[in-house]
C-alpha cells in the first residue's frame, strides 16, 4: 500500500503542488481557531509531501510560535523545536530538515501531521516508525492537543491498516475539502 500510495501522492505532488501550499494554508484559516500565541506543530515538507510552509508563515504572522518536529531516538515520542522565518535548520534523521540543536523545545497545542495515505475514519498510514502515534498518545494524555492531518485528496483510501496503537485525526485537510472526525 505504501509504494501505491507514495506513487499516487508524487502525481498529486506534480499536478498541485504550485498551488496546494495556499489552498491549504486558506481552509485552515477559515475552517480552523487557536488560542491566542498557540503553539502548532507543522514539519518541513520531504520528498512529495504537501508544502505547510504558507500556512506556517501565516500562522507565524498571527503571533502563533511554530514548532517542527525532531525524532529524539527510536520508537519514542517526538520532541518540537521552534521554528521562525530564517531560523538555521539542519539535515536530520533521512535527510529531513529541522531547527538546530539550540533552537527551544516547547509541546505543541495543535499539530499539523504528514502521512503517506488517509481514511474515512481519520486514520492515517505514516512511514512505519509510529513516531506521530506515540507523540500524540503522550500529548492526550495530559493535554487536548488537537491533531490535523495534511494530505493530498489522492491519499485517500478506503480503509488503512490499524494497529491498537494507532491514534485518530481529529480533522483533515486536503486541497479538496476539511473532514473533521469525533470530537474535533
Amino acid at each position: 500500500m505504501r509504494k501505491t500510495i507514495e506513487e499516487r501522492r508524487q502525481q498529486a505532488h506534480a499536478a498541485l503542488s504550485d498551488c496546494a501550499g495556499e489552498i491549504i494554508r486558506d481552509s485552515f484559516l477559515t475552517s480552523f481557531e487557536l488560542a491566542p500565541a498557540s503553539i502548532v506543530a507543522a514539519y518541513w515538507p520531504f520528498r512529495s509531501e504537501i508544502d505547510p510552509r504558507p500556512l506556517m508563515l501565516a500562522l507565524h504572522a498571527k503571533g502563533h510560535r511554530i514548532v517542527l518536529p525532531v525524532v529524539v531516538r527510536k520508537a519514542a515520542p517526538l520532541a518540537f523545536r521552534l521554528w521562525g522565518p530564517g531560523a538555521h535548520l539542519v539535515k536530520h534523521g533521512l535527510g529531513g530538515l529541522v531547527p538546530d540543536i539550540g533552537a527551544p523545545e516547547l509541546e505543541p497545542d495543535t499539530l499539523l501531521v504528514p502521512m503517506l495515505a488517509f481514511d474515512e475514519a481519520g486514520y492515517r498510514l505514516g512511514y512505519g516508525g509510529g513516531f506521530y502515534d506515540r507523540t500524540l498518545e503522550k500529548l492526550r494524555v495530559s493535554s487536548s492537543v488537537r491533531a490535523i492531518g495534511l494530505a493530498y485528496e489522492a491519499q485517500r483510501v478506503a480503509a488503512v491498516p490499524r494497529e491498537a496503537t494507532d491514534q485518530q485525526l481529529d480533522a483533515l485537510l486536503t486541497e479538496a475539502r476539511v473532514t473533521h472526525f469525533g470530537k474535533a
